[in-house]
C-alpha cells in the first residue's frame, strides 16, 4: 500500500495561525502560565512578581508572551526558573 500523499495548505495554516480565536486561546494559556509564575514568585520586594505579565504579539500569527520586566528579572530566573517551571506547572508543554 502507498503511503498517503500530505499537501500542506500554507495559506490556510497561516488564516489559522492568525485567527482571533486563536489569539483568544493563547492569551488563555498564557494568563494561566502568568498566573502560576505570580504565584510561585519569590517576594522581597515585590517588583519581581508585579512586573509578570502577558503580551500579545502579532508577527504575522499570533503569539502570547509571558514576561517578567523588573531589571532583576533575568536573575530570579537564572537562580529559580520561575517562569520555566511555571509554563510547566500550567501545562504549557502539551
Amino acid at each position: 500500500m502507498a503511503a498517503p500523499k500530505v499537501v500542506l495548505n500554507s495559506s490556510g495554516v497561516l488564516e489559522v495561525l492568525s485567527d482571533p480565536g486563536v489569539a483568544a486561546f493563547l492569551h488563555e494559556v498564557a494568563e494561566g502560565v502568568a498566573g502560576a509564575a505570580r504565584a510561585a514568585a519569590p517576594h522581597v520586594t515585590g517588583e519581581y512578581h508585579d512586573s509578570i505579565d502577558v503580551v500579545d504579539v502579532n508577527t504575522g500569527r499570533a503569539v502570547a508572551r509571558v514576561v517578567a520586566t523588573a531589571p532583576h528579572a533575568h536573575l530570579v530566573e537564572a537562580r529559580t526558573g520561575n517562569l520555566a517551571k511555571a509554563m510547566s506547572a500550567a501545562g504549557g508543554g502539551r
